[in-house]
């Protein structure tokens, strides 16, 4: 319920990404490209029927709340819909400012990157700091990409924009309109205590506690909290190929009861 292809910051095409679901024997797949919905124009549909893979439409929003960057999973909406194709528009603008000001921060440091290298490292799709990243460990200027997020543009690094930012309270509204379901992106990651209980008073319609290589008692926490707040429960590896090799395909997953209380359209049918 939670990975990434080319069309963003993944290594794999949407297809290619399909085959290695069923390979790794998932019967059914959510491509959660960040602040796209591009894969899905890529004849995944006709593939997962092919392939007897169930497809959950999915997508993963950048925020900002109090400051904090926060992600947002959109599941199970209608990838025709205006709202949320204005909204990926507007990503796509405050991502390619957002770079631009990372490159130009970068070059002050002395470690000058072209848009033509950044654009040939993400085959011309959604460009995102881990694209930033691999082009700094080609060109040498880091040993590896954690260093490139560690010590120049990991969050509130010396080469770090955090570009425009975009409310968690209009996106779920968004998503919502779109007759999707809006869950909290890998809460394990969000460390500020004030950030996290703001956004558990917020209006979610699920919280994803089964995520990448989190062990069970990590997964527990959010387990416990999803269901005093009656939430849907979701989970994904946030697989990205090559970008994080560390993280295979399915290292966190749902049962089929979950997917199909994700996939159901009875809350969408009340909003």
């Amino acid at each position: 319920m939670h990975c990434h292809s080319e069309c963003s910051d993944g290594s794999l095409s949407p297809l290619e990404l399909l085959s290695l679901a069923k390979k790794r024997g998932l019967s059914g797949l959510s491509i959660t490209d960040h602040d796209t919905v591009e894969a899905y124009q890529k004849h995944v549909l006709e593939k997962a029927e092919e392939l007897e893979i169930e497809i959950c439409t999915g997508v993963e929003f950048s925020c900002q709340l109090n400051g904090t960057n926060v992600h947002l999973l959109g599941y199970n909406f209608d990838i025709n819909s205006k709202p949320l194709l204005d909204l990926c528009s507007r990503h796509q603008v405050r991502r390619q400012r957002r770079n631009d000001e990372i490159l130009r921060l970068l070059d002050q440091h002395g470690y000058p990157i072209n848009q033509e290298e950044l654009t040939e490292c993400s085959h011309g799709k959604v460009i995102g700091r881990p694209h930033i990243a691999h082009v700094m460990l080609n060109k040498g200027y880091v040993a590896s990409i954690k260093e490139a997020f560690n010590h120049y543009i990991g969050d509130g690094k010396c080469c770090y924009c955090p570009g425009e930012s975009f409310s968690v309270e209009e996106t779920i509204n968004i998503i919502h309109e779109s007759g999707g379901k809006a869950f909290i992106a890998h809460p394990h990651l969000v460390k500020k205590g004030r950030v996290l209980r703001a956004l558990l008073e917020m209006p979610f319609d699920g919280i994803e506690c089964y995520y990448a290589l989190f062990n069970r008692s990590a997964n527990d926490k959010w387990v416990n909290i999803g269901k005093d707040k009656g939430w849907l429960l979701s989970g994904g590896s946030d697989f990205h190929g090559e970008l994080k090799p560390q993280i295979p395909l399915g290292a966190s997953y749902v049962d089929r009861d979950t997917f199909n209380a994700i996939t159901s359209k009875v809350l969408n049918d009340i909003r």
